[in-house]
């Protein structure tokens, strides 16, 4: 909000220094009204009885080009929908059996195809409706941030959600001590499966997108950023929630939450659904309560399912789209 001009008390001032004030307005509005006369007479192509003006007519200034949200903050965003598509395809494939409309998923860079996906024979309704609601929610922030881009929009790039032995789900489940060394792990087996793969995922966005709220120039993508941490993190409430109200899903969740510490770097900052004396931690958060953030090199480190700086790999076989791919040396 603009400050108004604060008007100085008048009832105390010396009757001198009010005489000169009105002196003043009186010679500053000739002033104004002869400027204005001026103006006017230009406008209509008059100055006086002499037409020869000397006085050059200044050229206008050209106006701005104006520059799109998506060129201001082309990175972050395409970051941001490739998260989004790795999510929305994950639950699209989970609640319906396919994945989501092919008109989002167009751009510049490689598109890809989702290898691996199949709907979830939901047990329990509590969860099958969840699925469903965050299925939806991952469709539109896919919309909405292709429409923040315009035509700088990333494709979606090729993504693994394969069970199948060489699957990302696998490798990591394998990894992370869930299933032996020679089983194997299919997220959309079943509500355990569904619900732990659920998790290696969407805390992982949630964590990703607290620090592109920061990297944000404009106003839109701040915004936006803002309104798409705080769904995310709703949803992740919801999956620890109903991975904790069951002992030996809660206990599979700390193994994949210690699997993304070994991945991302920095120490033990993940945190799984319950603390070590069984009590729930329903939110990761510091000591002061506030949830913790990942630098995109981070982020996909546990993506590419790698420590090293690489491109690809894991869930994005191929890697990232865009400017931000690489992920951290760890």
């Amino acid at each position: 909000m603009i400050d108004q001009d604060t008007i100085p008390p008048m009832l105390d001032a010396a009757a001198s220094r009010r005489a000169e004030r009105r002196r003043f307005l009186q010679l500053a509005g000739g002033a104004s009204v002869a400027a204005g006369g001026l103006a006017l007479l230009s406008a209509c192509g008059g100055g006086g009885d002499d037409d020869d003006d000397s006085s050059p007519t200044p050229s206008p200034s050209p106006s701005p080009t104006p520059t799109s949200t998506g060129n201001a903050d082309r990175q972050v965003l395409n970051f941001a929908l490739q998260l989004e598509y790795l999510q929305a395809q994950y639950f699209a494939y989970a609640t319906t059996g396919a994945g989501i409309d092919a008109a989002l998923l167009t751009g510049t860079g490689t598109a890809g195809t989702v290898t691996g996906g199949a709907a979830v024979p939901f047990a329990d309704p509590f969860i099958a409706a969840f699925a469903r609601e965050i299925a939806a929610d991952a469709r539109a922030r896919v919309a909405f941030l292709r429409d923040l881009i315009k035509t700088e929009a990333v494709a979606q790039p090729a993504i693994n959600l394969s069970g199948a032995a060489d699957g990302a789900f696998t490798a990591a489940a394998r990894t992370a001590g869930v299933v032996g060394g020679g089983e194997l792990f299919n997220p959309f087996a079943n509500d355990r499966n569904f619900l732990l793969g659920a998790f290696l995922l969407q805390d992982l966005i949630v964590t990703a997108y607290k620090p592109l709220v920061s990297l944000a120039n404009a106003a839109a993508t701040r915004n936006g950023f803002i309104g798409i941490t705080t769904a995310q993190s709703y949803h992740a409430g919801t999956i620890r929630t109903a991975l904790y109200a069951n002992a030996d899903w809660r206990a599979d969740a700390g193994k994949f939450s210690n699997y993304r510490d070994t991945l991302n770097g920095g120490g033990d900052v993940d945190q799984g659904v319950a603390s070590t004396d069984g009590a729930a931690n329903i939110t990761p958060a510091d000591s002061n309560g506030i949830a913790y953030s990942r630098a995109s090199g981070s982020v996909l480190n546990i993506l590419y399912q790698n420590k090293a700086a690489v491109s690809a790999g894991g869930f994005f076989p191929a890697g990232f789209n865009g400017d931000l791919k690489t992920s951290n040396a760890n």
